[in-house]
């Protein structure tokens, strides 16, 4: 009998991956989709609890998924749910479990479906141990795919007629530290691959980026990877930092964000600032208001700090709810005025751009050379290239004339 999966997926890009990853092992083993858990004999959930709010909306997607079919439990819960979850509807699989894919024994999965699949995780777990983060108590310590493993697996996905390439964990620049090679090496040897497509480079710490800038910065001079860079930073303040165990200081941050500038002028940089830290207070707040003024990142991600369990951080007091909403609005405010600054930079210019997904009411959106989405009309294939005139913006992405 054929089974019929219906899937989900919620989190990082890293989570999301390895749960196309799992479901297209599934459908290798004569599995079908489905577009509805109603019509499904399973359904696979890829889950996320980076923060108590994700985590509790993760639990009831599971609950109403169990009241339609059996569930398997992917992603970061399994392994903080202490076993809780299991029953006879609900089964997990811990990211331990998935470390087999890591090590070489699940490497020829074949991406029957691409539409489920992020991007080509390269290794998981970290080499931090940061006193917020319960991603590094859920998934372990490093472990990194051998490249020629990476490499293949690229191969297969442009026989599939994927040009949009992306690598991901939850750290890029920790990757390889564990089978003496690094980030820019994998990139050199990904680039090197005879076709026609784009990479982009996933989350790096930067603690590891530091380490490997130099390289790094060269391995991006290849025109096949975008000039984008997604560099959390967390806090503007020394002392927070050091308070999170981040490992690097302000400073390294600054000069990472500066030599990338430098090197590529028209490039991307996104960071994560975690608000309300326990510790956080005016002078911290204002620490890193000027350093989203000083760097600029075209993209903020903007988190109220959630204590989870089983990290060193959670009983520890935080400021108060109101002072935490406060500085969660002034960063979201500073950082729609850089957004848009940045943008109106590049009205009048004319750009190239890959066609990466349909937009809404008959439009396109491609991607820039350094990943900036440009917004433009008309039903366009995927993957094609074209020309256009930057003409307006919106909140958040370009609005293109096709030349």
């Amino acid at each position: 009998m054929v089974q019929k999966i219906f899937v989900e997926s919620y989190g990082c890009t890293l989570s999301k991956s390895e749960t196309g990853l799992y479901v297209n092992k599934m459908l290798n083993e004569g599995g079908v989709l489905v577009d509805s858990p109603d019509e499904a004999d399973i359904s696979v959930i890829g889950t996320c609890v980076v923060i108590k709010h994700t985590e509790e909306k993760m639990l009831r997607r599971i609950g109403e998924l169990s009241e339609k079919s059996k569930v398997k439990v992917m992603g970061c819960l399994p392994p903080v749910s202490a076993g809780s979850l299991k029953d006879e509807m609900i089964d997990t699989v811990d990211p331990t479990e998935f470390r087999k894919f890591y090590s070489g024994s699940l490497d020829d999965i074949e991406i029957k479906e691409p539409s489920i699949f992020e991007g080509i995780p390269i290794n998981q777990g970290c080499t931090g141990s940061c006193n917020f983060c319960i991603s590094h108590i859920a998934r372990g310590k490093l472990v990194s795919r051998k490249p020629e493993k990476i490499v293949n697996q690229i191969r297969m996905q442009l026989e599939r007629g994927i040009r949009e390439v992306r690598i991901t964990s939850l750290d890029t620049a920790a990757y390889g530290k564990d089978i003496n090679t690094n980030l820019a090496q994998l990139v050199g040897q990904i680039s090197q691959i005879n076709d026609n497509f784009k990479l982009r480079i996933g989350m790096m710490e930067p603690r590891n980026t530091h380490d490997i800038l130099g390289e790094l910065l060269h391995s991006y001079e290849d025109k096949k990877v975008f000039k984008f860079m997604h560099i959390p930073v967390q806090s503007g303040s020394d002392r927070i930092l050091s308070l999170m165990n981040r490992e690097y200081e302000r400073e390294e941050f600054e000069r990472i964000v500066k030599a990338f500038r430098e090197r590529f002028r028209d490039s991307v940089i996104s960071t994560d600032i975690i608000a309300g830290y326990h510790g956080d207070d005016e002078e911290t707040f204002n620490e890193t208001m000027n350093l989203l003024e000083k760097s600029r990142p075209d993209i903020v991600n903007i988190t109220r700090f959630s204590p989870r369990p089983f990290t060193r951080d959670f009983s520890s007091k935080v400021p108060s709810s109101e002072k935490i909403k406060a500085w969660t609005q002034e960063y979201s405010d500073k950082h729609r005025e850089i957004i848009q600054s940045n943008m109106e930079n590049h009205i009048g210019r004319e750009k190239e751009i890959m066609i990466t997904e349909k937009g809404k009411e008959g439009s396109s959106v491609g991607r820039d050379d350094a990943y900036r989405p440009v917004v433009v009309p008309g039903d366009i294939d995927l993957y094609r290239r074209i020309k256009c005139e930057i003409v307006d913006l919106g909140s958040t992405y370009l609005i293109g004339k096709i030349i």
